[in-house]
């Protein structure tokens, strides 16, 4: 999953652009005016000559034909709205058609809502065939904790998959804004898809807004209309609604964003964002085959690294230049963000220790590949992916490993 913003605003706020056009109407004509009559002029209480009398009658049968031609053209207004409105529900109908199509048959809306037991199982069978290391992940965390991060898992892989897996930015963005619409449903109490019906649960329980919920929406939003980004602070604007609403929903599901959660969102912010950016610098060649490019086009610039570079995929001297910097920013934020692990509790210290150390790891491998990343993606290697796991297990049992407190200490 990835996001950022429009040009500057990554797809940031979402821009319809509306044209107004002004129609002058058929009522827009004054009534004819009667010629003066020396009785007109005396007012009422005269005598009308016949003349004027018809001329009145006129005058009110024009008015009346006038407001009836109003009338009509009013209901025919309302007819072609209505038919407007209908095509439109078709032509929607239609892309969320394609939309499910594209994706596996257990993600449709399910003709009635399931109880919350197979809601939760739901989830769960979702988040440990989906994600390999959610067994490890979860593992350190309290057992009451699990249906909650099975749940905003769920929401989380079913949105990006939204976004990502239907083949058309705009039956994606279609099936997003469908999706956003029963976020607000279950919001409001009233929800049928077994991902919402879980996730109103932890939403009770953990006391979480809606505001990262909707974030991650807006990120995959504009990952189909923005494809590129003019400079790092566009990039990390885009990273605000597509990694750090995740370090929030953690924070909230742990009960860890009930003291100085401003600072800990910060922090938190700082890993997410790393990890984010890690993944991208990981992923540089993969996102060029799918028409994204998420390294800053001033950073590309200054490096005299142009698209012609991914394209060819050889990794000139240029570009591995340009993407030690970028590595190179990607790990400071980590080690900004490493503080929080010794604010939370040991459990949830576990994780942000595994996954700080699984983006250290990226881009160590990064790095050991002399920055190309543009002939063959860098990937963890297997034994030290075990070694991670035992650091991580090695940490809850002896805190002073935890790189947290390590980088406290120096």
């Amino acid at each position: 999953m990835k996001t950022t913003e429009m040009d500057g605003d990554q797809g940031g706020e979402w821009k319809v652009l509306a044209e107004l056009l002004g129609i002058d109407g058929p009522g827009g004509t004054a009534a004819p005016q009667q010629a003066e009559t020396p009785a007109a002029k005396l007012g009422p209480v005269l005598v009308k000559s016949s003349r004027a009398a018809e001329g009145n009658a006129s005058w009110l049968d024009a008015v009346s034909d006038e407001s009836a031609l109003g009338e009509r053209s009013q209901d025919e207004i309302a007819r072609d709205e209505t038919a407007a409105a209908t095509a439109q529900a078709l032509d929607r109908q239609a892309l969320l058609e394609r939309g499910w199509g594209a994706l596996p048959e257990s993600y449709r809306m399910p003709g009635t809502a399931p109880t919350l037991e197979e809601a939760q199982a739901w989830c769960r069978n979702l988040a440990e065939t989906h994600y390999e290391n959610f067994h490890v992940a979860s593992w350190f965390l309290p057992k009451a904790l699990r249906p909650h991060f099975h749940a905003i898992y769920s929401y989380c892989r079913v949105s990006d998959d939204l976004g990502d897996e239907v083949g058309d930015p705009q039956v994606a963005l279609a099936m997003l804004d469908m999706w956003g619409e029963e976020l607000d449903a279950c919001y409001a109490g009233d929800t049928r898809h077994p991902v919402f019906v879980a996730l109103a649960e932890t939403i009770k329980a953990c006391a979480i807004p809606k505001i990262p919920f909707a974030d991650l929406l807006t990120a995959f939003r504009r990952d189909q209309i923005l494809t590129r980004y003019s400079t790092m602070e566009d990039v990390l604007e885009y990273c605000k609604y597509s990694a750090n609403p995740v370090g929030r929903l953690v924070l909230y599901a742990t009960g860890e964003a009930e003291i100085d959660q401003e600072e800990r969102f910060r922090l938190s912010d700082a890993t997410c964002t790393a990890l984010q950016l890690a993944n991208f610098w990981q992923d540089v060649r993969e996102d060029w085959g799918r028409g994204r490019v998420y390294i800053p086009l001033k950073d590309m610039e200054v490096f005299h690294v142009t698209e012609a570079t991914l394209a060819e995929g050889i990794a000139t001297d240029q570009f591995r230049g340009l993407l030690r910097t970028e590595v190179e920013y990607a790990r400071e934020l980590i080690e900004e963000g490493l503080p929080l692990i010794g604010m939370v509790d040991r459990g949830l210290a576990i994780d942000l220790d595994l996954f700080s150390r699984g983006g250290l790891e990226i881009l160590r491998a990064i790095e050991e590949r002399d920055y190309d990343v543009l002939s063959k993606r860098p990937a963890i290697a297997k034994n030290r992916k075990a070694g991670l796991v035992l650091r991580a297990v090695g940490a809850k049992l002896l805190p002073f490993m935890r790189l947290g407190l390590k980088a406290k200490a120096e």
